[in-house]
């Protein structure tokens, strides 16, 4: 019988992955789980931590999944000879993060934080401009002029904004991902 070098308590870890192929590797991960039964009680879980953000394409608003940590998944297990081995030579794996050649397991309290930002259900609009800021339009029909912050509405993230044109002031809404501070 072969000796565990490792601590077999049931623990979260973080794996490297070629970029790109972290959802590829998380449903390999799982494939293995459901179709090997002797792994059952083993590993239990592989995840691609991601959030929901909101982005402007085309002049429309997306809520998108964006991945938390680019390059990684974390994986649920018991750490042994055996899972090591399995995890690492799944195809996209390119290794386990911690001290030298010993995986070190993410904290609970990590994990929780991870899964709570998992979690949230709408994205947040964080809007740090201020009225009077002068700034940039990046996006959208006035693309390449700046205005003044006159309103912010930080619940919708939107914001009207002064702009010049013609010699006249002209109010415009954009949302806050529109525009950028000089």
């Amino acid at each position: 019988m072969a000796v565990n070098r490792y601590d077999d308590t049931r623990a979260w870890y973080a794996i490297s992955t070629n970029s790109g192929h972290e959802d590829k590797v998380a449903g390999n991960i799982k494939e293995r789980i459901e179709t090997n039964k002797s792994l059952e009680g083993k590993i239990f879980d592989a995840i691609v931590p991601k959030e929901k953000r909101i982005e402007i394409k085309n002049g429309k608003r997306k809520v998108v999944d964006r991945k938390i940590f680019q390059g990684y998944v974390l994986v649920e297990m018991r750490l042994s000879d055996e899972t090591w081995y399995i995890i690492r030579n799944t195809p996209g794996v390119t290794g386990f993060i911690g001290n030298g050649t010993q995986p070190t397991p993410v904290s609970e309290k990590e994990i929780q934080k991870i899964k709570k930002r998992m979690g949230v259900e709408d994205p947040k609009y964080s809007v740090s401009y201020e009225i009077g800021e002068v700034i940039s339009i990046i996006d959208g029909p006035f693309k390449g002029f700046e205005g003044v912050v006159s309103e912010i509405d930080s619940v919708k993230g939107k914001m009207k904004v002064m702009v010049s044109m013609f010699g006249r002031e002209t109010p415009v809404e954009l949302d806050a991902l529109q525009v950028q501070q000089l």
